[in-house]
C-alpha cells in the first residue's frame, strides 16, 4: 500500500462529516518572473504506473522544507507542464514557502485531460492513475507531508482537479479549481472527450446526486473529505457559469454542509466570495464568483488566495532560505511620463475568434485620482466584454474610464492590469490617449 492510500490524520479543523477541446488561447497565461535560483523545472521519467503515457515534471525550490507540502499544478487544454510553470505564480510561491510542485503534462494530441472516461473517473486507468503515480514517487523521494497534499488547475486542469479529489479523497487536503466542472460532469460513454451538456451548464443535479457521485466511487470511505475552493467567471462561454453552482453543490454535500453560506463578502472589486461550513480562510468550501469575467482566470494574486485556502502560506524559516529570495513582479517604472498620465494596451492571449488584453495606466510627475482613456481601432476591432472600467464605443472610437477604486495612481508609478477586455477581430494595440481626473 502506498503512502497516499494509507489512512492519515489531517491537521487542524477537519471538515464536517473530460478531457475537453477548450482552446488554450482562450485562457490567460500571464508570465510571472521567477527569482534568481538554481532550482528549475525537471522532467521525471519512470515514476510508476502510467497507462496514458502522460509526462511528469517537478519543481523543487532551493529552500525546500524538510517535510514539504505538495501541490499538483494541472495545465489547461492545449497547454503543457512548461506553460503552467512559466504562466502561473506557483513556482514563485514554492520559492517563498518551500513546497514542491508536480506539473503533469498531457501527451495526447488534444492536450486535454481525460475527465470523461470511466477508467480515469474511477481510478482504474488513464490520467488519474498516472498522476497518482507521480504523487507517490514524489512522496517517497522528498518525504512529503501526506497531510499537506493539494491540487489546482485551470479549465481542463480544474476539471482534472475535481477528478483527482473525487477519485482519491483520502489523499488530498484541499483543491482549487479555476473555471472547472464537477467530478463526473464530463463523463461520456462513446469515447468522446467532449460533453456539451456539461460544458453548457445543462447538467443541473441536486447536491445529494453530485455528492453521491463522489461517495459511490469511494465505498466505505467516510472522510475526512477534501476541502474545495471554486473560482468561476460569470461570463464564461466555454465552461458555462452554471458549473460554478454545481461544484458548490457537490463539495458542500460531500463535506456535510448545506448550500447556505456562512460568510459572504467582496475581497476585491467584482469578486463575490462565499464560504460554506465555516467563516475562516480554511472553510470546507470557498467559492469566488468573478463578475463580468470570462473563461480566463488565474490573474496575478489568485494563486496566493488559493495558497491561503490551502493553509500553507507560511514563509520558510529565513535561516534556511537562499540569499537570493523570490521577488514580486515589478509594477513601478523607473520614471513616469512628465505630467498627466499615459496608458498601454497589452495583448495577453489570442485565439481564433478573439483575443484578450490588459491595460496599464501610468501617472506622470504628479499623482492622479482618476483617468479617462481614448483610442481608435485601426481595422474594425470591437470590445465584446470588459471588466474594471466603464467602456463606451462609437464606431471605431473607444472611451474608457476608471471605476473609482482603480483610478488613483501615485506620481511616477504604473498600475498594471488596471482593467481588461475581450476583443474581436485581429489583435491590436493602438496608441491610447490618457486624460487624468
Amino acid at each position: 500500500m502506498s503512502a497516499l492510500t494509507r489512512p492519515r490524520i489531517r491537521r487542524g479543523l477537519v471538515a464536517l462529516a473530460a478531457a475537453v477541446f477548450v482552446a488554450a488561447a482562450a485562457l490567460v497565461a500571464v508570465m510571472f518572473p521567477k527569482a534568481a535560483s538554481a532550482a528549475q523545472l525537471t522532467q521525471i521519467t519512470d515514476f510508476g504506473n502510467n497507462p496514458s503515457n502522460i509526462q511528469m515534471y517537478l519543481y523543487v525550490p532551493d529552500n525546500v522544507d524538510p517535510n514539504p507540502a505538495m501541490v499538483l499544478g494541472i495545465h489547461w487544454c492545449g497547454g503543457d507542464a512548461n506553460a503552467f510553470y512559466t504562466g502561473t505564480e506557483w513556482a514563485r510561491l514554492a520559492d517563498q514557502y518551500g513546497f514542491v510542485v508536480v506539473y503533469p503534462s498531457v501527451t495526447r494530441s488534444s492536450k486535454c485531460w481525460d475527465v470523461a472516461s470511466a477508467a480515469s473517473l474511477n481510478g482504474t486507468g488513464s490520467d488519474s492513475v498516472g498522476i497518482k503515480s507521480m504523487m507517490d514517487w514524489t512522496i517517497d523521494e522528498y518525504n512529503v507531508d501526506t497531510d499537506q497534499i493539494f491540487s489546482t488547475g485551470i479549465s481542463s486542469g480544474a476539471m482534472m482537479t475535481n477528478v483527482m479529489l473525487g477519485v482519491y479523497p483520502e489523499v488530498f487536503e484541499a483543491g482549487a479549481a479555476f473555471s472547472g466542472v464537477p467530478y463526473t460532469c464530463f463523463a461520456t460513454t462513446n469515447g468522446s472527450e467532449w460533453n456539451s451538456e456539461c460544458s453548457q451548464g445543462q447538467l443541473n443535479r441536486t447536491p445529494q446526486q453530485w455528492g453521491d457521485a463522489v461517495r459511490t466511487t469511494n465505498p466505505g470511505y467516510s472522510g475526512p473529505w477534501p476541502r474545495m475552493q471554486i473560482w468561476h467567471g460569470t461570463n464564461d462561454d466555454v465552461l458555462f457559469y452554471q458549473n460554478f453552482q454545481e461544484q458548490i453543490d457537490q463539495w458542500t454535500n460531500v463535506n456535510g454542509t448545506d448550500q447556505t453560506p456562512e460568510l459572504s463578502d467582496t475581497p476585491q472589486t467584482n469578486w463575490n466570495r462565499t464560504r460554506y461550513g465555516g467563516t475562516g480562510a480554511q472553510a470546507p468550501v470557498e467559492a469566488i464568483s468573478l463578475q463580468g469575467v470570462g473563461h480566463n482566470l488565474m490573474a496575478n494574486g489568485m494563486a496566493a488566495k488559493a495558497l491561503e485556502f490551502f493553509g500553507i502560506d507560511t514563509d520558510v524559516d529565513p535561516t534556511s532560505s537562499p540569499t537570493t529570495g523570490p521577488t514580486e513582479p515589478t509594477t513601478s517604472p523607473t520614471g513616469g511620463p512628465t505630467g498627466g498620465c499615459s496608458a498601454v494596451i497589452k495583448v495577453v492571449s489570442t485565439w481564433n475568434s478573439g483575443w484578450q488584453a490588459n491595460v496599464d495606466v501610468s501617472a506622470g510627475s504628479a499623482a492622479i485620482t482618476g483617468w479617462t482613456l481614448h483610442w481608435t481601432w485601426p481595422s474594425g476591432q470591437t470590445i465584446s466584454s470588459s471588466w474594471n472600467a466603464d467602456v463606451s464605443s462609437s464606431g471605431s472610437s473607444v472611451t474608457a474610464g476608471d471605476v473609482g477604486w482603480n483610478g488613483s495612481v501615485a506620481a511616477g508609478q504604473t498600475r498594471t492590469s488596471t482593467w481588461g477586455f475581450i476583443g474581436t477581430g485581429t489583435a491590436a494595440t493602438p496608441t491610447v490617449t490618457c486624460t487624468p481626473a
